[in-house]
């Protein structure tokens, strides 16, 4: 427990005479005409005295805001025109563009801001969209049930589904027996193709 008596707490103590005094502002008088009480209230002196205020008493602030109207004197226009402004905090406003629509032509770009910009996905038309459009997708590597079915049609894998179809419908109409006068020796063959184009087509390929 701190010992009051002590000499180092005399040290700290501070005396109500020590250091600056400082002064509390002076409540204006109220200016409303023969009023003497204290004009502890602003009130705005209106339009083009912004920032500058009346001090009254606050039964003279209750009936100066009954009648103020900061839009007195102002035509419609001016206050239609001032609301406008008001809504963008009075700052200056531009209209979105620069150029009227359809005053910009595809080759007015063509050697111009495309060509100094990066543009290595191709978001904004430049090479990088010329060279994606170039490039074919990339396929996934093939399974061994599709290689051997792609193998089976004599197919390298890499064929469209259209190229499958067309290779399919010609081995059918070359080993199918009918086209060779009901010999059967090539039923296995036969069999073996229409399982692999069905197992492709299954697989999404045609």
């Amino acid at each position: 427990m701190m010992n009051l008596n002590s000499k180092y707490f005399d040290r700290i103590r501070i005396s109500a005479d020590d250091g600056p005094r400082v002064r509390r502002p002076e409540t204006p008088h109220c200016e409303w005409a023969g009023c003497d009480l204290e004009g502890g209230y602003r009130a705005p002196k209106g339009r083009d005295r912004e920032g500058q205020y009346f001090h009254f008493c606050l039964d003279h602030v209750r009936e100066y805001n009954k009648s103020y109207n900061y839009f007195a004197g102002m035509g419609d226009d001016a206050v239609a025109a001032y609301q406008r402004s008001a809504a963008t905090g009075h700052r200056p406003t531009w209209n979105m563009g620069v150029n009227k629509p359809g005053t910009v032509r595809p080759e007015d770009l063509r050697g111009g801001w495309q060509g100094s910009i990066n543009d290595p996905f191709g978001l904004f038309g430049g090479a990088g969209a010329r060279r994606a459009e170039a490039k074919e997708p990339e396929r996934r590597p093939l399974k061994n049930m599709e290689r051997r079915s792609f193998a089976a049609l004599d197919l390298e894998g890499f064929e469209t589904g259209i190229e499958i179809k067309a290779r399919y419908k010609d081995l059918v109409k070359r080993l199918h027996p009918d086209a060779n006068g009901g010999d059967r020796s090539s039923e296995d063959r036969l069999r073996q193709i229409i399982q692999a184009y069905h197992y492709l087509k299954d697989a999404g390929f045609c």
